[in-house]
């Protein structure tokens, strides 16, 4: 399945929000800095679908806010 989502860095938590339909809010606390927001993108969805994490694949926008998911079943 892939999603849309869009990634909010430097929050105060980290937690996923339905904004429609294939459509994420993902808030992480991790700076985009290094690669660490994307890791921390990988596991908010992880545990927010309860799926492993490699099941997650960043298909598009590796170093942009607007990114685009697959999470394998």
């Amino acid at each position: 399945m892939k999603i849309s989502i869009r990634v909010k860095p430097n929050s105060k938590v980290s937690h996923v929000e339905e904004i429609g339909p294939h459509h994420l809010l993902v808030k992480v606390k991790c700076p985009p800095r290094e690669n660490r927001a994307n890791r921390e993108v990988v596991e908010t969805l992880a545990e927010y679908f309860q799926v492993p994490r490699s099941r997650i694949s960043i298909l598009s926008g590796s170093k942009s806010r607007q990114k685009i998911v697959e999470i394998e079943y």
